[in-house]
């Protein structure tokens, strides 16, 4: 097993050591924009730039995606066997795996990601995903139709051809690689856009792919900003499918450009405001708190599946609140990203910090008072773990999607009424429920509007089971499990008369 780096001593001697590539990755190379613009990408816990990325506009999106067809048609991945592309993509994996963590060290100085976390949970995930969808590429099967003796009809998968992935910035690389496995086991070329804020891991996972045998101009990396570049593949009449993770404003945009252009499938994961629901009947209230904590907290609050509305019944809401503040004094520390013995982190940018105080200004104006929090503790991009208690009908704190360390816990008379409570949003990403009794845990996780509910535990499900929203938190397909394979591939019908 890999020795992980313990201290922040080692840490910071790894990241001393680390070289930066700039370019976009088009064509198997690093190239530069034309225009020759580059931006700025900052580490969020110091404030100092790490280094200045290619800006590409309208002009290197169509140089990719003339590539990404032309490696399409020829077929040196694309008609691959498909137990050829299992391989190089297990070898992928491997290499991921040896790069375990340096590609840590970039994510924490890139996105203010704790590199504990990153170590210890995105970068197992995302090598997981990868050898979980290559598995999945030799084992894929079409279908005959039962069409008599005079006729066959045979069902077939085929890739979609141009596949482009906008990434969002919260989980850089395991969101790439929740993308990128299953439009690659499918057979499709893939450009990838990362988010402006956080492009390092995604330029070095392209050096990767390379080097494990994934054909020149079969996977490239767009770099710049989201609204030009965003558009620009949004608008492109040669590719096939988008599938973004991110705002749900930028998703309806995604969705209008595909109408006007070419009917591109449009693949969104959007925003949440996600319930956490205790039901009367739980005994020992410390394994939902430790799980409400998580809900709440786990990267910074950065989190489209942030449980930010903890539904409790009134009865135990003052022992609830007296175990959510215990937890945060003795389990959640927040500092240097750098430091593997700290779980919680700056905001990824100014802008993003900017944000969520803002969020917490309206909250404040409302009347709302914090239980704990509700500072910036050192005056940089830093946002205390804050939480209320019953905030003020209508707050803000109960409808938008705030994407910091911001929660609220409210108590409730039934477990109709925390149910109700919970469906009161126009999100439906995901959602948890903390039950004793089997059949309320069945009963209360149908009600609930969301696309994943997780019983006694809060999580997303596994790479095994489909992960989307409902409502204004997602569209046109899922990632994970088998399901992602099929928004990358279309069916097509062969009728053959035998008569």
């Amino acid at each position: 097993m890999m020795n992980l780096p313990t201290t922040i001593q080692e840490v910071q001697a790894i990241a001393a050591k680390l070289t930066f590539k700039t370019n976009a990755y088009i064509g198997g190379e690093f190239v530069s924009a034309k225009s020759g613009k580059t931006i700025d990408t900052i580490n969020p816990a110091t404030g100092k730039v790490i280094a200045s990325f290619t800006a590409c506009g309208a002009e290197e999106v169509n140089d990719a995606v003339k590539i990404a067809r032309d490696a399409f048609n020829q077929g040196a991945w694309s008609k691959k066997h498909p137990t050829e592309r299992k391989n190089v993509l297990l070898k992928l994996a491997d290499l991921l795996e040896e790069n375990l963590v340096e590609l840590s060290v970039f994510e924490a100085l890139d996105s203010g990601k704790p590199v504990g976390e990153i170590m210890g949970t995105d970068l197992p995930e995302a090598i997981h995903a990868i050898r979980w969808h290559a598995e999945m590429t030799d084992k894929r099967y079409g279908q005959v139709s039962p069409s008599g003796d005079e006729s066959v009809g045979i069902i077939t998968k085929e890739p979609v051809g141009v596949v482009a992935c906008i990434m969002p910035w919260n989980f850089p690389l395991m969101t790439t690689t929740w993308k990128l496995a299953p439009a690659l086991a499918e057979g499709n070329s893939v450009i990838l856009k990362p988010a402006s804020q956080t492009t390092l891991t995604t330029l070095r996972l392209a050096e990767l792919c390379t080097e494990a045998g994934i054909p020149a101009g079969v996977i490239q990396v767009i770099t710049g900003s989201g609204r030009i570049v965003g558009e620009a593949l949004g608008r492109h009449k040669d590719v096939n499918a988008i599938s973004f993770t991110g705002s749900t404003p930028v998703g309806c945009q995604l969705l209008e450009y595909s109408a006007q252009t070419n009917l591109k499938k449009i693949i969104l994961e959007l925003g949440g405001k996600s319930p956490f629901v205790l039901l009367d009947d739980v005994v020992d209230l410390q394994p939902a708190v430790d799980a409400a904590l998580a809900a709440s907290f786990w990267n910074t609050g950065q989190n489209c599946t942030a449980n930010t509305r903890i539904f409790v019944p009134e009865n135990r809401k003052e022992e609830f609140v007296k175990l959510m503040l215990q937890g945060l004094e003795e389990n959640w520390k927040m500092g240097d990203p750098l430091d593997p013995s700290n779980n919680m982190g700056p905001m990824v940018s100014e802008d993003h910090f900017k944000s969520v105080m803002s969020y917490m200004d309206k909250a404040l104006a409302e009347g709302n008072v914090p239980i704990c929090g509700g500072k910036s503790p050192d005056g940089r991009i830093y946002v205390e773990p804050t939480l209320f208690v019953d905030p003020k009908k209508g707050s803000v704190l109960l409808t938008e999607e705030i994407f910091g360390p911001i929660s609220c816990i409210i108590g409730v008379k039934s477990n109709e009424e925390a149910v109700e409570l919970a469906n009161q949003t126009e999100y439906g990403l995901q959602a948890t429920i903390f039950t004793n009794n089997l059949v309320n845990a069945h009963k209360y996780a149908r009600m609930i509007k969301a696309g994943t509910v997780s019983v006694n535990k809060y999580c997303e499900g596994d790479i095994s089971t489909p992960f989307g929203g409902l409502k204004m938190s997602g569209f046109g397909g899922q990632d994970n499990a088998e399901a992602a394979h099929d928004q990358y591939s279309e069916i097509k019908t062969i009728f053959i008369n035998l008569a």
